[in-house]
């Protein structure tokens, strides 16, 4: 192969070399990634629109791992790469492929600062159970091909912010490596509403009569498409699983059962098995 061949086969995608021909880059997917400039705990959107009317959808791969990604409309699909405070700032690099040519884009994920706790733990600090853990790891497993949720997301209580998102926590003087504090936390009197943020079904109810210890009272909505929603230390549940709830639609009430210093809600909003910064998806919101 001449110089100048070789030269026209490669093709300078988002700031990354691919190989292809100069003459399919025509059909190459067209790739939007929201935001532009994430940080630690966004949940990343990636927009594939395909060029040649492909039904296909794409394979979404974010720094070696798959996600899922779902059509939309005028032949384009998202993907969703969730971040948390676990990761390691820097650079992500997207790829998209399927029936048009292969992308490779990068984005550089920013450093976020979390305020930190320290805890003193006295006992064993073993609650929980087998049942429970199994119940919820299942529910966050859930990835439902079709979307319920629209927009914006709703704020699921009019109590106060008592704890925010990404907390991070010293255990007797130790940094716990894993832990994060995975949703934000409402503080308002027992039976104070709570509502669902989106629509969506009731995939789990749990009881402290079941021996959701750890939890206390909750319930679990999955809004569609890998977003779900779990709501814990309910005083009252007022839903049954199997049931789909409108956004704003009242599924308990806050309360202080589980593990629980005081009456409050604590709302987690996971994507694609990762819990996330709900506050973008209040605010911002996604189409």
């Amino acid at each position: 192969m001449q110089r100048r061949e070789v030269l026209a086969g490669l093709l300078v995608t988002g700031g990354l070399m691919s190989w292809g021909l100069m003459g399919k880059a025509a059909h190459a997917y067209d790739v939007i990634i929201t935001p532009n400039d994430p940080q630690l705990g966004d949940a990343i959107s990636v927009m594939v629109k395909a060029r040649n009317g492909a039904s296909s959808p794409p394979t979404v791969i974010a720094n070696g791992k798959e996600y899922p990604s779902f059509p939309l409309s005028d032949n384009r699909f998202r993907a969703f790469v969730p971040t948390s405070p676990l990761d390691t700032p820097g650079r992500i690099v997207i790829q998209v492929s399927g029936d048009e040519e292969t992308r490779n884009l990068a984005v550089g994920l920013r450093n976020r600062s979390f305020r930190t706790q320290r805890i003193t733990l006295r006992g064993s600090g073993s609650l929980g159970t087998d049942h429970e853990f199994d119940r919820v790891d299942a529910f966050k497993q859930l990835v439902s091909p079709e979307r319920h949720w629209r927009g914006t997301l709703l704020r699921p209580s009019q109590g106060r912010v008592s704890s925010e998102y990404g907390v991070r926590r010293y255990y007797n003087g130790e940094f716990a490596e894993n832990y994060y504090h995975r949703g934000v936390d409402y503080a308002a009197g027992t039976g104070t509403p709570v509502v669902a943020p989106a629509a969506g079904y009731i995939r789990l109810v749990g009881r402290v009569s079941d021996g959701f210890e750890l939890h206390g009272n909750t319930v679990g909505i999955d809004h569609g498409q890998g977003l779900l929603s779990i709501m814990i230390h309910l005083s009252r549940i007022d839903v049954n699983e199997g049931d789909f709830v409108s956004a704003g639609q009242q599924v308990g009430a806050i309360g202080s059962t589980g593990a629980s210093t005081g009456p409050h809600l604590h709302w987690g909003l996971y994507m694609n098995q990762v819990a996330v910064d709900p506050v973008p998806w209040r605010y911002n919101g996604f189409e």
